[in-house]
């Protein structure tokens, strides 16, 4: 049985690790990939189209939008970004699993159009931990600590509507039961369908044999 590849959703609170996750994933095994986004900034010095983003034109953003070619979409500062769907969908023949990195906002909206995607939500121990980590970071200001701290309590209101939630405490451990899950995640019905449906039309015709006996 030729699998196809999967769509993988992965969010998580910020400071709970799952860049870090997903970096891992795609670096230790062929079978993942990043998904590429599309995006109508300019590229930064050493950027190269393909490669970090699908750097367009706003004029060419809008045809896809208008011509259904991505899969979820946001303007940010100014500019879109969005991902593309020919390139997921590319990967994905190619019996690659791609990943996309989102929050649950787009998530959701990936799911509606994609209700084979596997969502998984990456988070930490607890509340006190993650607070640890952001304020580990020595990156961000104490307003912008309480910031992400109030989204991530909001953002938890939606966990339910993921697939599988992983508790991201040891970094080596919580690599290997991902990468466990979404291994997985192939052996489900829902991403065997064509299969089922040719090994259900063949064994009808057991049934028509014997009405024929």
């Amino acid at each position: 049985m030729k699998q196809q590849g999967i769509l993988i959703i992965i969010s998580g609170f910020a400071g709970v690790g799952k860049g870090t996750l997903v970096k891992r994933l795609v670096q230790k095994y062929e079978r993942y990939a990043l998904s590429i986004s599309m995006t109508t900034r300019l590229p930064r010095p050493g950027e190269e189209d393909g490669r970090e983003y699908f750097f367009v034109t706003k004029e060419k953003f809008e045809e896809q939008i208008a011509q259904q070619g991505l899969i979820e979409y946001a303007s940010y500062c100014g500019n879109y970004y969005g991902t593309p769907r020919a390139y997921v969908e590319e990967q994905m023949a190619q019996g690659k699993d791609i990943i996309l990195e989102i929050e649950i906002q787009g998530a959701m909206k990936v799911k509606e159009r994609f209700p084979n995607a596997v969502l998984v939500y990456v988070l930490p121990p607890s509340a006190a931990e993650l607070e640890m980590r952001l304020r580990g970071r020595a990156t961000e200001t104490e307003e912008k600590i309480k910031e992400r701290l109030r989204r991530a309590a909001a953002e938890s209101e939606g966990l339910e509507k993921y697939d599988y939630v992983i508790v991201n405490d040891d970094l080596d451990l919580c690599e290997q039961e991902l990468h466990g899950i979404l291994c997985a995640a192939h052996f489900t019905p829902k991403q065997n369908v064509s299969f089922i449906k040719e090994l259900r039309n063949e064994l009808k015709k057991f049934g028509k044999e014997d009405e024929k006996a």
